[in-house]
């Protein structure tokens, strides 16, 4: 066992001591058949923004768009590259390009291994870092820095040049498969762009009213308007617009919290920026400045996913009075990643 201590609230050890998929253990055989089951028409819809969306770094200063360039080959850019250069008669014609890319730009999922938090989890009376179900910074999740908590946080020099989440990485969501019973909320629908904090009353408002049911094993798919948003910035959203804009769920309504977890919901998915209103603030130092978060990813190991397009599936299951549906949304398997691109399928 890797913990003495497990934070109030969390599933630490419930899967297992070694456990590293959280809640999507709930989406089990049972669960995929029953969200099979939900399509009724064979129709698809994509559900990811192109990924160089949303343009800039406005909402996020370290995350920049993807930059694609052609490979080489033999000191030429091997893209409309003539094969008879090399050999001559040949009538081939190739094109080959790599990307540099921030794996949570655009559409994405949050890692396991994206959100832990200062937690004495070993009893010894000190809050140290740590992650879900108690993996530890540098011993399981390696970066080039690390920071003593000891000591004012003093950066140490790991020797390591790269980072790479040994455990709690994306690759477990991609091996798993992302499959379940999606569930729409359309938030969107009652309150329009305002840009409306969402907490546990109004939520129940929002789902009673619309007959919205969520079962364990559900991925509850939040939309919000917010991408649709910037597919209509064009690449070019106003500072301040993006940052007042859509709804939030409140991190910081424990009703809600609680909600979450009692639920059995699998996974949480929104069009928007974080899926959450921050909660705390730089000089506060009680609290997780994002609360949600800090429940969801670092107490319940349950995944999250931001920045999803969801307005062309939230109108048609509307028009269809549904709110169910099939959801295909495997990660990248990418070893060692905390986040991943994703481009979500829902069938209807």
């Amino acid at each position: 066992m890797r913990w003495k201590n497990r934070p109030e609230g969390s599933n630490w050890g419930d899967y297992g001591p070694d456990d590293q998929l959280g809640r999507l253990n709930l989406l089990t055989e049972e669960v995929v058949l029953k969200a099979a089951a939900e399509i009724k028409t064979g129709k698809t819809f994509c559900l990811s923004l192109p990924l160089d969306y949303p343009g800039g770094n406005i909402l996020n200063p370290r995350r920049t768009p993807p930059q694609l360039q052609p490979t080489e080959r033999e000191g030429h850019p091997y893209f409309n590259f003539p094969m008879a250069m090399l050999i001559p008669g040949a009538h081939d014609v190739l094109s080959d390009d790599k990307v540099t890319l921030c794996l949570q730009y655009s559409s994405q999922w949050d890692s396991l291994s994206h959100v832990g938090a200062l937690f004495d989890a070993d009893g010894d009376g000190h809050a140290e870092r740590v992650y879900y179900n108690g993996f530890k910074p540098n011993q399981d999740i390696q970066g080039p820095a690390d920071y003593d908590e000891r000591n004012n946080f003093a950066q140490n020099d790991t020797g390591l040049k790269h980072s790479s989440a040994k455990a709690l990485d994306i690759a477990n969501f991609a091996v798993k498969g992302i499959q379940g019973r999606g569930v729409m909320v359309d938030l969107a629908a009652h309150y329009g762009r305002e840009p409306k904090i969402i907490g546990y009353d109004d939520l129940m408002r929002v789902m009673e009213k619309d007959k919205v049911v969520v079962e364990q094993g559900d991925i509850l798919v939040l939309h919000t308007e917010f991408a649709q948003y910037l597919l209509e910035a064009g690449k070019n959203p106003d500072p301040h617009t993006v940052h007042n804009i859509c709804t939030t769920l409140n991190g910081q309504d424990e009703k809600l919290l609680q909600w979450i977890s009692d639920s059995g919901i699998a996974a949480i998915a929104a069009d928007n920026y974080g899926v959450e209103y921050p909660g705390g603030s730089l000089t506060d130092r009680c609290c997780a400045l994002l609360p949600l978060h800090h429940h969801c990813i670092f107490k319940l190991g349950m995944p999250l996913a931001e920045l999803w397009y969801l307005s062309d599936l939230a109108k048609w299951l509307r028009e269809n009075k549904r709110s169910r549906f099939m959801l295909t949304a495997p990660p990248l398997r990418l070893p060692g990643a905390v986040g991943s691109p994703v481009t979500p399928i829902a069938t209807v």
